[in-house]
C-alpha cells in the first residue's frame, strides 16, 4: 500500500467507485505529466446527493461538505487513471463552480471543502491554484461542480 493510500486509511477515508460520465465525455485525460479531470459533482454510491442553490436551498456548511465529497470523487477518478496516488507530484489547479442564488458571495468558503481535503491528503503537494465562482445552474441541479488538473510522475 502506498503512502497516500496509508494516509487515506489513517484518516478513515474510503474512495468511492468512479462514477460514469453523465454525457459524451471521459472522466480523465492524461497528456504528458498532466491529468485533466472532468467536472464532477457530489456523488455518494453513484448518486448525486446535494441539490439546489447556495444561499437559498443549501447552507455554506452543506456546500462545503458537497465540495469535499466531490473532491473524493475526483481523487477516485485520478487513481483510476494513474493507478497509484503516490505518483501525484502536485495538485495544480481546481475550478470550482457553485450553484448560487443571485446575492450569494461565499463561493470560496464552499470550495474550501475540496481544497482542505486535498491538503489533508496530499500535504504540500495538495496546495493548488484555484478559481471559485457562482453560476446560475449546474447539471442535475447539483450544488457544486469541480474540475481538477494534476501533475503526475
Amino acid at each position: 500500500m502506498g503512502q497516500v493510500d496509508e494516509r487515506l486509511k489513517s484518516l478513515g477515508i474510503e474512495l468511492p467507485q468512479v462514477p460514469d460520465p453523465i454525457a459524451n465525455y471521459v472522466g480523465a485525460v492524461r497528456t504528458g505529466n498532466l491529468v485533466f479531470l472532468s467536472g464532477r459533482g457530489p456523488r455518494s454510491e453513484g448518486k448525486f446527493v446535494s441539490f439546489g442553490k447556495l444561499g437559498q436551498d443549501v447552507t455554506v456548511e452543506q456546500g462545503y461538505q458537497a465540495a469535499r465529497l466531490t473532491a473524493l470523487n475526483l481523487i477516485a477518478s485520478l487513481k483510476s487513471e494513474v493507478g497509484d496516488l503516490d505518483k501525484v507530484r502536485r495538485i495544480v489547479k481546481l475550478l470550482g463552480m457553485v450553484n448560487s442564488a443571485p446575492d450569494f458571495g461565499e463561493q470560496p468558503q464552499v470550495i474550501n471543502g475540496a481544497s482542505d481535503l486535498l491538503v489533508e491528503i496530499f500535504g504540500d503537494k495538495g496546495k493548488h491554484a484555484r478559481a471559485a465562482f457562482g453560476v446560475a445552474a449546474l447539471p442535475m441541479n447539483t450544488s457544486v461542480e469541480i474540475e481538477m488538473i494534476v501533475e503526475v510522475e
